[in-house]
């Protein structure tokens, strides 16, 4: 099975402009939603992980509006790739699928499984799903990505990527080298700082104060689907005092923690969750 860079490419073309992805492998649809950060994009997300999951799924790596490469669209990131998602499925025929999101891909995943139950079989999240409860917020990973998104450098992009992991082995120079490249496309940059600029993060939370509209987690309840919430002990992104809410809200939800492992947890703690990963979704 090709599951290479060139060999999974893809892209389609939607009302609101090309969505490019990669996909491999057979079997039932699953789709495999990326989170934000520096330089991110699906591909880097999960390339690891597509040969394992494309054994036993049709696997899809959408790539996100605004992060640099599929076609930019107006709108809040998080608003914008959730309406993606069913802008993919439609264009493809894909009338259900399970879904794994990484951080705000895992946001993405809970929505679209809130407002189209329908669409989503099963849903596996990977940090970043509820409130911080005991943790301070904005995290320290937030912190660097603001630092990072009022001022762009190479030094604050290593410190970013080094509070993602437990081991900083993993952040090579090969990596830094990706993400730095990846950070310097304009689309990918913009997307960054609508989210996480200093005056961006307060203008989003105060008007999130004044709308009168609950926040999304409070209303999590509402997911339907069987749904296995997954985490870093260690992460410094989201921490996993967030799991609390949607692991009590969420009627038919599990929730594993990997030890000695940080934000990224399908890198970081690969073949483990991939078996967890595995065994939930064939169940």
């Amino acid at each position: 099975m090709d599951v290479t860079y060139e060999g999974t490419k893809r892209e389609i073309a939607t009302d609101k402009g090309v969505l490019r992805y990669h996909e491999a492998g057979e079997g039932p649809p699953l789709l495999l939603l990326h989170g934000s950060g520096i330089g991110v994009s699906g591909w880097r997300n999960y390339r690891g992980n597509l040969d394992v999951f494309a054994e036993h799924f049709h696997c899809y790596i959408l790539e996100f509006p605004g992060f640099g490469v599929s076609d930019p669209i107006d709108g809040h990131p998080v608003l914008t790739a959730g309406s993606s998602v069913i802008r993919f499925m439609n264009a493809l025929g894909i009338e259900s699928a399970a879904m794994i999101g990484n951080s705000m891909g895992g946001v993405v995943g809970v929505n679209v499984a809130m407002r189209n139950p329908e669409r989503v079989r099963k849903l596996v999240t990977i940090g970043g799903v509820g409130p911080n409860i005991f943790s301070q917020h904005p995290s320290e990973g937030t912190r660097l990505l603001q630092d990072f998104a009022d001022a762009p450098s190479r030094d604050k992009l290593v410190r970013w990527l080094e509070a993602m992991v437990y081991d900083r082995a993993l952040i090579t120079e090969e990596r830094i080298e990706e993400r730095w490249a990846g950070a310097a496309d304009p689309e990918s940059h913009k997307t960054l700082a609508a989210m996480y600029g200093s005056k961006a993060f307060e203008a989003q939370q105060q008007a999130m104060a004044d709308s009168g509209v609950p926040p999304y987690w409070s209303m999590i309840g509402k997911v339907a689907c069987p749904t296995l919430l997954t985490w870093g002990r260690d992460d410094r992104q989201c921490p996993p005092d967030m799991a609390m809410i949607p692991m009590r809200m969420i009627p038919d939800a599990e929730l594993h923690i990997f030890p000695k492992c940080g934000h990224w947890v399908m890198i970081e703690a690969k073949q483990a969750f991939e078996r967890v990963t595995l065994e939930f979704l064939l169940r």
